[in-house]
């Protein structure tokens, strides 16, 4: 075999240029300038089809299998991650939007309807003064429906994964417990603990329960420790709650009272998942519609609820008849107050003949039940309970039962 010719000048011998490969340039240049014809490659062999065979060192690449989705005729597939996106779209949208719609509602509420009135409350009640009264009373309304629908969506998330895959669409409570961080979940609960009456607080144990899906098994996996734990924590309830319990009992008549201390904790014990497979779609259906309509018919209390504080203002002359207006102060300048009436209209009182003016409460802010837990009245929440250690409740002024 003879040795490669090589080109020499310089510092030493040079490498001959490299072969062209197949449909490469027909020339190449030598390094002294000069044009030599590339070497030609013989075609690779045919096969018996008359087609070109591909050369035995280069590998084949496997042709790519076509993804075909099986779906119902008529009806679109949607990709995971799209789904999931369009319910963590759906979901923070109704937590933005809901609050931001009840404010405007609740101004044209408050103002009877009226197209001037609204624009009355609009220039004077800033945007700062209407969150923190939306808050304060739709924060009951907004853990309610959070709860609600994290623990529903977790119950139907964890009974739509007993199912074949692709069998059934899942539910939107359990897509939007699928997309919400922990974090949201334990946040919401933890608002619903300090913003629900007392009452109303034993609801949150099978909720908490069906959210993170904490069935008895998991509290330890032998048995007889599992009940000591699950009598340790009936125990407990019982101490915080049993006074009340045998108080609605002498009372009589407090039937609802007594349901909300006993079933919730019974209800703990089984409300985890899964449930069986024919009744999630009709649940699924069944709860959202029961969610929109509980939370409808408790957004109006909500709606109706006045921004602005209800006070009885005692106006008149410095010598001469006075007269009590009740209603909701809008604004006060160097000449006028503006106050909002209880029964409808806008007065404009002068500044000079304002003689006094106390603060009312609201009839809803009335107790109706005569039930404490542990000196916390029951229709209370615990902000309430503990702001009402630091100023205790103060009589209410003659001024303010004296009707309008």
């Amino acid at each position: 075999m003879s040795a490669a010719p090589t080109a020499t000048g310089g510092d030493g011998p040079v490498p001959p240029p490299r072969s062209s490969v197949p449909g490469g340039a027909a020339e190449a240049p030598r390094v002294d300038g000069t044009v030599t014809a590339a070497p030609v490659v013989d075609p690779p062999p045919a096969n018996p089809d008359g087609e070109a065979a591909w050369p035995a060192a280069v590998p084949v690449a496997e042709p790519a299998e076509p993804v075909v989705a099986e779906v119902q005729p008529g009806r679109v597939r949607w990709d995971p991650a799209e789904r999931r996106a369009r319910a963590s779209q759906s979901f923070w949208t109704a937590v933005v939007g809901v609050p931001a719609i009840f404010s405007v509602l609740r101004l044209g509420v408050e103002a009877g309807g009226e197209l001037q009135t609204t624009l009355l409350l609009v220039a004077n009640v800033g945007p700062v003064n209407l969150l923190a009264g939306f808050l304060t009373t739709a924060a009951r309304l907004l853990s309610t429906g959070l709860v609600a629908v994290f623990a529903l969506g977790a119950v139907l998330a964890v009974s739509a994964d007993r199912l074949p895959p692709g069998a059934r669409r899942r539910p939107l409570f359990a897509r939007w417990a699928d997309i919400t961080p922990a974090w949201v979940v334990l946040a919401s609960f933890l608002l619903a603990l300090i913003t629900w009456p007392l009452l109303y607080l034993p609801l949150l144990l099978p909720a908490f329960v069906a959210a993170f899906q904490l069935r008895p098994g998991r509290l330890h996996e032998r048995v007889v420790p599992r009940l000591l734990l699950i009598g340790a924590l009936l125990a407990g309830y019982g101490w915080l709650m049993l006074p009340t319990l045998r108080a609605a009992v002498q009372q009589g008549g407090e039937l609802l009272v007594i349901a909300l201390i006993v079933v919730p904790p019974l209800l703990a014990l089984f409300i985890a998942g899964p449930l069986p497979g024919m009744v999630i779609r009709p649940l699924a259906s069944v709860t959202e519609v029961a969610v929109l309509a509980t939370l409808v018919w408790a957004a109006v209390p909500v709606i109706s609820t006045p921004v602005l504080p209800l006070t009885v203002t005692t106006v008149g002359p410095e010598s001469g008849p006075t007269e009590d207006v009740r209603g909701h102060v809008v604004t006060t300048d160097d000449v006028n107050m503006v106050i909002l009436q209880e029964r409808g209209g806008v007065r404009y009182v002068p500044v000079d003949q304002v003689r006094a003016q106390v603060l009312c409460p609201s009839e809803e802010e009335l107790p109706r039940h005569q039930l404490r837990i542990h000196d916390f009245h029951v229709e209370d929440s615990l902000l309430e309970g503990m702001g009402r250690r630091v100023r205790p409740v103060h009589r209410i002024d003659a001024a303010c039962r004296t009707p309008a």
